[in-house]
């Protein structure tokens, strides 16, 4: 059962979701659209609901919460924030709720999916500055994780914090940095911050206005994908393109190594296998990507098309989901190596989505493991990563994680597939949703939207983005009848 504690602290994430809002209100003021009443509308909604929770559900002992409470916690809070965060869309005659709820939810997740530029709803510069500054707001929130930025700010998270933190915190383990999960988490969130300030500078340097300049950096190092301009990054020149391409790189790259660069001056990225597997898969595809392009005579040998490339190759792995090109068009050989990138996704420990590398490594090594075992039955053999020995409990949950990422998009394709959409795009969407990619093939290209799916399709794809985001067990261990037991 779900203890009075665990809907506290979601009551505590409201509050905190409802007084964030106040950073859209100030762009609100500054360029008075019409948007501010919406804006306050749904800071007094969330807040007086947060209020309310805290009433009805304060209790007297504050016990260390378990696991049970984490899933609980982490899970519940998510959809009560993406429930929320959706409303200052739907207040502001923006979308309605179906696509209100699809919106936050791709923010939340930092999926980067959006309805806008359908026909049937407004165009990405349409939007009051208020509103599209908490469109991109969402995914500020939703990159390194509000449960992890909670921790780091409130002392009734400290005991069981750890539980919160291991549930929200991608990866098959989540990196202790420091002895205390509150310090951890501080640390993250502020190398998060600290790149977000850092890139919201060289952007505003190279020509951007300091609000596209704010919202682009959230969106980057969230690893998110909203852009301010329908056009996406191929808005901008070459110099910020090639920027983007260096950030979302670091952003999707493990944090603990940038913490040890940053704050011990120990340059360990090239110790770390994930990371060496991770740059040589943006290096391979982004050339695979840039042969394939000019073979087809379409495209020119220049820098151009290999900053497309190179792009391309480096938004998708991280997830990220920005474009400067109709990636539609391109050879069918290159977009069959995009969905195959759909899957992958970046470093653990870091902002993006996906699979993330180091489960993929560990997965081809336990492959070696059984051939070894077949050929040596009597052999003893372990599998290693980095030199150290993965122990069995780990091996297990990633490939139990492999298993159910399989089933979930398989799943979810037919009944994509059932609402009417082709076949490329129901398996892109699928892939895309639960890997918060964002972009896809078919009608969801990078020149297109998620506006024409049919609302159970748009519902279908939110959970498939969440759980994607919580990686997958944090939110089917709620379906357990033993969980509410």
């Amino acid at each position: 059962m779900i203890r009075r504690q665990s809907i506290f602290i979601v009551g505590v994430l409201l509050i905190i979701l409802g007084l964030s809002m106040f950073f859209s209100v100030a762009w609100s003021l500054v360029y008075g659209e019409g948007d501010l009443i919406p804006l306050l509308q749904s800071i007094a909604v969330t807040v007086c609901f947060g209020l309310l929770l805290i009433i009805v559900f304060r209790g007297k002992e504050k016990k260390e919460l378990s696991m049970h409470d984490g899933f609980a916690v982490v899970t519940i809070g998510w959809v009560a924030m993406v429930i929320f965060s959706a409303l200052p869309f739907y207040f502001s005659g923006t979308l309605n709720y179906t696509n209100s709820f699809f919106e936050a939810m791709s923010g939340l997740t930092t999926t980067g999916a959006t309805v806008l530029g359908n026909p049937n709803t407004f165009m990405i510069e349409e939007l009051p500055h208020g509103i599209l500054f908490w469109r991109s707001f969402t995914q500020f929130i939703g990159g390194m994780g509000i449960i992890v930025f909670s921790i780091a700010i409130l002392p009734m998270l400290g005991m069981g914090g750890v539980q919160l933190f291991r549930a929200e915190v991608a990866g098959p383990t989540a990196d202790k940095l420091t002895p205390r999960v509150k310090q951890t988490a501080k640390l993250l969130w502020g190398i998060y911050v600290g790149f977000v300030l850092i890139l919201c500078l060289i952007l505003k340097i190279e020509g951007m206005s300091w609000f596209d300049a704010i919202c682009h950096s959230f969106t980057t190092i969230a690893t998110s994908g909203f852009s301010t301009k329908n056009a996406s990054i191929g808005a901008y020149s070459g110099l910020i393109q090639w920027t983007i391409i260096i950030f979302m790189f670091c952003a999707a790259t493990n944090f603990s190594l940038h913490y040890y660069f940053i704050a011990k001056g120990k340059f360990e990225y090239y110790k770390d296998q994930e990371f060496r597997v991770y740059l040589g898969l943006c290096i391979i595809f982004s050339i695979l990507f840039f042969i394939n392009i000019v073979s087809t005579n379409k495209y020119q040998i220049n820098l151009l098309t290999l900053r497309h490339s190179i792009f391309t190759a480096v938004s998708i792995l991280t997830t990220t989901g920005f474009s400067t090109e109709n990636f539609n068009d391109w050879p069918e050989m290159s977009k069959t190596l995009l969905f195959f990138l759909f899957f992958i996704g970046g470093s653990a420990g870091s902002t993006t989505g996906g699979m993330k590398i180091i489960r993929s490594i560990l997965v081809f090594r336990y492959l070696v493991y059984e051939v070894r075992k077949l050929l040596h039955p009597k052999g003893v053999f372990n599998i290693t990563i980095g030199g150290i020995t993965i122990e069995d409990d780990v091996v297990r949950a990633t490939l139990g994680f492999y298993l159910f990422y399989v089933l979930i998009f398989v799943f979810t394709s037919m009944v994509l597939s059932a609402t009417g959409l082709d076949f490329t795009t129901a398996l892109s969407a699928s892939a895309s949703a639960i890997g918060n990619i964002g972009p896809g093939l078919g009608s969801i290209g990078p020149t297109d939207n998620w506006g024409h799916l049919t609302d159970l399709a748009k519902w279908l794809t939110s959970f498939c983005m969440l759980l994607g985001r919580l990686e997958i067990f944090t939110v089917v261990v709620l379906f357990s009848r033993s969980f509410w037991r």
